[in-house]
């Protein structure tokens, strides 16, 4: 599931860098992959983006990987940052609890131990209350129950049901959801309810989120069920 996955690769050696990237799009994990090779740059690409996972050097050119981690918290990165850390360096003393960093990998590393990492932290991360997550022109924050554009200063504020149908449809991707697994995974087990009920929550859900609800771009009805475009 890459709907929406943005990923940011801070370090100086542009082989790794690619490496990782030309990988990682391979198996599909992120839809968007940026780069820096200095602390600067990342805390000005931080600025202009939301990122759902940061690696991290630990010895950068202009700064020290752990300074640029506590400078992303303070600009309220809550995302995972996961620091890749050269061998002759103490990695306690690089992931301190201050620093603010979710984890580090030892250089030079496998891929697929990194790999295994970054999915860990991401399950981990969309599930808890601090999961913003990106939908066409909006981060959504579902434990807050809202969607917020930077086109536009007002929130969208979404009812338990329809954060909910947002939620389930984002985790699964860009494959589409039967309309009878959405019920089931959003109201449960009711005799009550039925198709119609969820066809008018997406109705209103449309309302809310599309910029021409008759000209349908974010939540796209499918045979049988939706799915969300990224």
């Amino acid at each position: 599931m890459v709907l929406g996955r943005r990923l940011l690769i801070v370090d100086d050696d542009e082989m790794l860098r690619q490496a990782i990237k030309e990988q990682l799009f391979t198996l599909g994990d992120f839809a968007s992959i940026s780069e820096a090779d200095s602390g600067a740059e990342a805390l000005k690409t931080l600025k202009n983006q939301h990122f759902d996972l940061v690696l991290l050097d630990s010895c950068l050119p202009d700064m020290v990987g752990s300074d640029v981690c506590r400078k992303m918290r303070a600009e309220n990165l809550r995302s995972p940052i996961i620091m890749l850390v050269s061998e002759d360096v103490e990695a306690d003393t690089i992931i301190g609890a201050e620093s603010g960093a979710s984890d580090y990998v030892i250089k030079p590393f496998r891929m697929a131990a990194l790999f295994t990492r970054v999915r860990a932290h991401l399950r981990q991360h969309e599930q808890s209350d601090d999961a913003v997550l990106v939908i066409g022109p909006y981060k959504f924050r579902p434990a807050a129950k809202v969607l917020s554009s930077d086109k536009n200063d007002e929130n969208v504020r979404l009812t338990e049901k329809e954060t909910a149908i947002l939620e389930y449809l984002y985790r699964a991707g860009n494959k589409t959801v039967a309309r009878e697994k959405l019920l089931d995974e959003v109201w449960g087990y009711n005799v009550n309810v039925t198709t119609h009920t969820l066809e008018t929550h997406v109705y209103r859900l449309r309302k809310k989120i599309e910029p021409d609800p008759s000209q349908v771009r974010i939540l796209i009805t499918e045979p049988g069920g939706y799915r969300l475009n990224p």
